[in-house]
């Protein structure tokens, strides 16, 4: 007798390329990505809705526990709401940076001219919460989700590669606590915000610091073994 709940399983072959074309698609990939910048002076200049669905709909491929996709893009457009969130969140890190942020935090950040002032928030054109989604809630029952803070972080790495890949650019922002863009969103008890990701065009003045990422030997530790192949 069959059990319920089987495993439904399709084939699959995936993309397959020569290897010159491989190294090609690789390098170059790097070099697209070595590009992307967290940027904080954004443009208020439209983006077409469908763009913003298709990078949503990219960062939902990523991989997840058990399958349970835990996840919930919220998009805001709405200048009343953004206006709502930058004043919350503006608190919040007013309050970070005079007393809750350790000294040596304060210092690290230096570099990167931050400050407890959010005006991005309101320029952007659209801003996207990410909520992780602790447990879902079926017909009113709790069901579990598997790391969900693991697969949450790879679909947000997803997004701010298609974020990028459509021409435009984000910020991470983590104002702490968040609880109030659950409060603002009206969000259900199992959501929990995760990120704030304002999303757009860089303005005409718009600067990043002048920093390096660290090279690929303090990166990359290999462990070879027999039948290295090298390019």
């Amino acid at each position: 007798m069959e059990k319920d709940n089987q495993p439904n399983f399709i084939s699959y072959r995936g993309v397959r390329y020569p290897k010159a074309e491989m190294l090609q698609r690789s390098r170059e990939f790097y070099q697209f990505m070595n590009k992307r910048r967290t940027v904080r002076d954004f443009s208020d200049k439209l983006i077409p809705e469908e763009i913003i669905e298709n990078i949503i709909l990219t960062a939902s491929t990523a991989p997840s526990g058990a399958h349970k996709q835990p996840w919930t893009f919220c998009v805001i457009s709405d200048p009343v709401i953004k206006k709502a969130i930058r004043e919350a969140a503006e608190k919040e890190e007013h309050l970070n940076y005079h007393g809750r942020m350790s000294e040596e935090w304060i210092e690290d950040l230096r570099p990167f001219g931050t400050d407890w002032q959010k005006p991005f928030l309101e320029t952007a054109p659209y801003l996207i919460v990410v909520f992780k989604k602790a447990y879902d809630l079926v017909k009113g029952e709790k069901r579990k989700n598997y790391y969900v803070n693991e697969s949450v972080g790879l679909a947000t790495g997803f997004l701010l590669a298609a974020i990028h890949y459509a021409g435009l650019v984000a910020l991470t922002h983590t104002p702490s606590p968040m609880n109030f863009l659950q409060e603002i969103l009206k969000r259900p008890e199992n959501e929990r915000p995760f990120l704030l990701i304002p999303v757009g065009y860089p303005s005409d003045e718009a600067e990043v610091p002048n920093i390096d990422r660290k090279v690929l030997g303090n990166v990359l530790v290999y462990y070879h073994g027999k039948g290295k192949e090298k390019t």
